[in-house]
């Protein structure tokens, strides 16, 4: 068969990044919009959160499953020991920032939790710097002061703020800090065996669940038990039409983690943070046009300073990303499509891991 031309090859290759990207919207904007449409009818953000962890684990282990039966290949399994120790602060750190943030949904609208959530590049850049994997330099000092500045401009006497949904959802970009670096740092441990998100997501779901539910069952246990929507439902046809709208969210989730890993494996993160961009803008627009949110002149020039100070960020880390790094992603994802990128590891892993096996042998 002859080579395609270049230019047919360079449609189809833009075609497929626009429609990861859509996908990844899709999933992205969807599950916000959900989650704050279905807490104004449900006021147990705790425990809609648990039950989209359960999904995402359930979902996770049949992904497993397929895998094996399509590659006949057993998939990673850490130790206890393993587990406790490196997976479980990333877990109890991602459990916090996703429930504090679904939590928030309860007092503000959806245009202050994207403002305040995209934030959360602030305190990466703070772990960044404590953990030295980022260098002090004048361009991050910028970024910092942009991003911070347009946060403040965009809660400035803004009409719909409210100081209480606004510190939780503060708190889960502070935590989202904590949970990125973590799960960067988990994900790149190759004696682990966790570069597939699917494996990673099978592993933290269980300590997720676990570390959310103290907060859970102190907040929301008395007043769930006695809801009318749930422990003292009437109907069986109610309870299910509940906890079939809460299981949705658990599916959007899945989903969301299924697109970024799509996204990153066939472009690369850096095609993933200028997408991120593009749908904050998208969220905020659809949040003033289809949930009524009021936004200011000033709320729209705080929103546009944050934005270039991302934009910046962004492209500093593209610049810093060219060499090692970039020959790295293209090296792991030019070989292998998109099917086999899900069901299977490379064969280098493989073959390190059976010889690491060997060895404890």
């Amino acid at each position: 068969m002859g080579r395609r031309p270049p230019g047919l090859a360079l449609l189809g290759k833009a075609a497929l990044t626009l429609g990861l990207v859509l996908l990844y919207y899709c999933f992205s904007i969807g599950i916000t919009f959900y989650n704050k449409w279905l807490m104004k009818s449900f006021h147990f953000p705790l425990f809609m959160t648990l039950l989209h962890l359960l999904v995402i684990f359930l979902l996770s282990a049949l992904t497993r499953a397929l895998m094996h039966c399509c590659t006949k290949r057993s998939r990673v399994v850490l130790t206890w020991a393993d587990y406790l120790r490196r997976v479980a602060p990333t877990a109890l750190s991602t459990a916090l920032d996703i429930g504090l943030s679904n939590w928030s949904f309860l007092y503000i609208t959806v245009s202050l939790y994207t403002m305040t959530k995209s934030s959360a590049i602030l305190f990466i850049l703070l772990f960044s710097l404590i953990f030295k994997l980022e260098e002090l330099r004048m361009a991050l000092v910028l970024v910092v002061l942009l991003i911070a500045g347009g946060l403040f401009m965009f809660t400035y006497e803004s009409t719909q703020f409210n100081m209480e949904g606004f510190a939780l959802v503060l708190g889960a970009s502070f935590l989202g800090g904590i949970r990125w670096t973590l799960t960067q740092m988990l994900m790149q441990k190759a004696e682990l065996g966790l570069q597939n998100p699917i494996d990673t997501m099978f592993h933290l779901q269980p300590l997720m669940f676990l570390g959310l539910f103290p907060l859970f069952a102190v907040f929301e246990g008395l007043p769930l038990s006695t809801s009318e929507k749930l422990f003292r439902f009437h109907e069986a046809g109610l309870l299910l039409n509940v906890v079939g709208k809460l299981s949705l969210g658990g599916f959007l989730a899945f989903g969301l983690g299924f697109s970024e890993f799509l996204l990153v494996s066939r472009t690369s993160s850096l095609t993933l943070s200028i997408a991120g961009i593009f749908k904050e803008i998208c969220t905020l627009l659809l949040a003033t046009h289809l949930l009524g949110d009021h936004l200011n002149l000033l709320n729209w020039v705080g929103f546009a300073v944050c934005l270039s100070g991302i934009s910046l960020h962004v492209t500093l880390k593209a610049f810093s990303s060219k060499g090692e790094k970039e020959s790295k992603l293209h090296k792991g994802t030019s070989s292998s499509p998109d099917l086999e990128l899900l069901l299977q590891r490379s064969e280098a892993e493989e073959e390190e891991e059976e010889a690491v096996t060997e060895l404890q042998h």
